[in-house]
């Protein structure tokens, strides 16, 4: 299947794909050619007691030599805190595998079901289970790399600049790579955000910008220059603020590539829309090998 006709298809999955049954990005991975060299080694494996706190695994399928271990990539990906799976993320699994890492890929609890917290304790109950179970996939768990998209940037963001969450597994993580992410975003004016954090008492606690500082790892900021879900100037002025601090932060605007079109270009047949992965992979090759 050709690019134009990859895009036909998920375009009309975006105007059919209104709910989690019919997610468009679910409908979108059902169709296209995934990576090889990758497979998709454990599903549903579990890292707490709901069932949404669940996770797949992806490996190379390259051997490793003796006493050799992978840096391992976690991916949260996006829907508004309020939706999406991990199913419709296959394609970003198997491409980051491709790429030699171990790549976990967690679904989290969403709104209405939860509120701020509890997504971004998921996603540090996932980098802890990462921890502790990553070597049985042949992952170095001294050397994880956190990755989200969206929704998931903002996750990614809360791990790696907020030491509560993590604690001493902080350590860990040598870097992370937000794709549209939304960085400061207060006041919740959005019935979205509104729905997902107007509960907190301290907004500014909620908001990634806020725990910015010296001693934060590396960072990447991809976004694109057509976005307008969430703005480019969250990834700028995150970055700024980081650099302030002495912490390495760079950001790559991909022109004519929109909100959705960053994360799907990770996939297979559509990465001549940005040089995404090949980035990530860059940074990734940085920061933890």
């Amino acid at each position: 299947m050709n690019r134009q006709a990859i895009g036909s298809v998920f375009a009309l999955a975006l105007l059919l794909g209104t709910g989690a049954a019919c997610s468009p990005l679910k409908t979108f991975n059902a169709i296209i050619p995934k990576d090889g060299a990758s497979s998709q080694t454990a599903k549903a494996v579990a890292y707490g007691t709901d069932e949404r706190q669940r996770l797949d695994i992806f490996t190379p399928d390259a051997p490793l030599a003796a006493g050799e271990a992978r840096p391992v990539v976690v991916f949260f990906y996006g829907g508004s805190w309020n939706s999406g799976t991990r199913t419709g993320y296959d394609f970003v699994g198997r491409a980051l595998a491709a790429r030699g890492y171990v790549t976990l890929v967690p679904d989290y609890r969403l709104v209405p079901d939860v509120r701020y917290p509890a997504f971004v304790e998921d996603g540090a109950a996932a980098v802890r289970w990462a921890r502790e179970n990553a070597a049985q996939y042949g992952g170095d768990a001294d050397r994880i790399v956190l990755v989200g998209h969206s929704a998931g940037a903002y996750i990614a963001a809360m791990l790696a600049l907020d030491e509560r969450w993590l604690g001493p597994d902080r350590a860990a993580v040598r870097g992370w790579a937000g794709l549209a992410g939304p960085y400061d975003f207060a006041p919740f004016d959005g019935e979205v955000t509104r729905a997902a954090f107007g509960n907190w008492p301290d907004p500014a606690e909620t908001q990634p910008i806020t725990w910015a500082g010296a001693g934060d790892p590396s960072t990447l900021l991809l976004t694109g220059g057509d976005d307008t879900t969430v703005e480019p100037r969250n990834s700028y002025e995150l970055a700024q603020k980081l650099r302030a601090s002495g912490v390495p932060a760079q950001v790559k605007v991909y022109d004519g590539v929109g909100h959705i079109g960053i994360v799907t270009s990770i996939a297979k047949p559509l990465r001549g829309n940005s040089p995404a992965l090949d980035d990530i992979a860059t940074f990734v090759e940085t920061v933890a090998r």
